[in-house]
């Protein structure tokens, strides 16, 4: 059964971005929870410069579905079993539920997109 959607929009505003799931990022909410009845998450992702050892920490995220797209800037990211890779603006990439994976560095304007299914995960640092 489909859970019921409704519509939604969501402009830009610089003041928007709040602190979230990780104090090394500022995170512009879309309100795609809200309008899926909790079925996937969408904001942008501002990340606070400079890239330190809590940000490099290994962890897992128990999804159904987690895209990343690169709106400015770039980051590395390092993926288990594969070397650290640089995205830039204009990358985007799956993550595959639960797989290990971390950010070992990014720029000082990086923001990203991301699409998260659900809209409510757990993350588990290793």
């Amino acid at each position: 059964m489909t859970q019921k959607q409704t519509f939604t929009v969501s402009h830009f505003d610089p003041a928007a971005f709040e602190s979230g799931l990780r104090s090394y990022a500022r995170y512009r909410d879309l309100g795609m929870a809200k309008a899926t009845a909790g079925a996937a998450v969408a904001h942008v992702i501002k990340f606070v410069p400079p890239c330190t050892d809590e940000v490099r920490q290994w962890h897992t995220h128990a999804v159904q579905f987690q895209m990343i797209y690169v709106l400015k800037g770039w980051i590395e990211t390092e993926i288990e079993g594969r070397p650290p890779e640089k995205m830039k603006m204009g990358s985007a990439w799956l993550q595959p539920p639960n797989i290990k994976h971390r950010v070992t560095n990014y720029s000082d304007d990086c923001e990203v997109l991301e699409v998260v299914l659900p809209a409510d995960f757990e993350t588990e640092m290793i």
